[in-house]
């Protein structure tokens, strides 16, 4: 069945996100979405336009939005929209709103290490990570994350820094609402999805699982 996808795009550039969002537009339209491209945050302002959408994906690292835009882009997911996203155009976008920062599971503080490092996948039985190898190596930002320990982690990197190693959440899935989340801390630019393309599969899986299409 067709489903509608809205990305809205912009915020700081070296993300990429007009590439990318183009990139992924053409992968969810040929899965079945009719897919709207916005490059303003004032789509936001307009709860009755978001609610025609079965996915939402920002696509704007760092950034502001308003009060009433956060209320929107809340009670649109809240009434069963899913909302994905990866890197900083999602879980590094509009800094210090916590209500959105909740609903995405988590936020971006740091990327001490930059350069190889291991993902593992955690929960292999799920929609999105079926077919995926175990493990395999990745070479990029590490993303340092705060983290809601409700969320449903399929995938992982151990995290060295200060003297200390952590087990740090690459993947997630929750619920906000009725909708679906789906985050990915993968992803810097456009190159990435190509070179790695057990990451593009991962994260397109992960759009169509929040928009409830797998």
């Amino acid at each position: 069945m067709p489903f509608r996808t809205l990305i809205f795009q912009g915020g700081w550039s070296g993300h990429e996100p007009e590439a990318v969002s183009a990139f992924f537009a053409d992968q969810l339209d040929a899965k079945g979405s009719e897919t709207c491209i916005r490059d303003s945050l004032d789509v936001l302002d307009d709860l009755k336009f978001l609610k025609q959408f079965q996915l939402i994906i920002p696509c704007w690292s760092m950034g502001q939005i308003t009060p009433t835009q956060s209320r929107n882009l809340q009670s649109a997911i809240l009434s069963g929209i899913g909302l994905a996203g990866f890197h900083g155009g999602m879980g590094d976008a509009f800094r210090g709103d916590i209500d959105y920062e909740w609903m995405v599971g988590g936020h971006f503080v740091g990327h001490p290490h930059v350069g190889p490092y291991t993902v593992r996948i955690d929960q292999g039985d799920h929609p999105i990570t079926q077919g995926s190898p175990e493990s395999f190596v990745y070479d990029s930002e590490q993303y340092y994350m705060l983290v809601d320990p409700g969320n449903k982690v399929l995938a992982t990197t151990e995290y060295t820094y200060e003297n200390a190693t952590v087990a740090m959440p690459v993947l997630w899935t929750k619920l906000w609402g009725k909708g679906r989340i789906f985050y990915s801390a993968l992803g810097h630019q456009l190159e990435e999805f190509t070179q790695y393309p057990q990451v593009n599969d991962l994260t397109l899986r992960g759009l169509l699982w929040a928009a409830k299409q797998i």
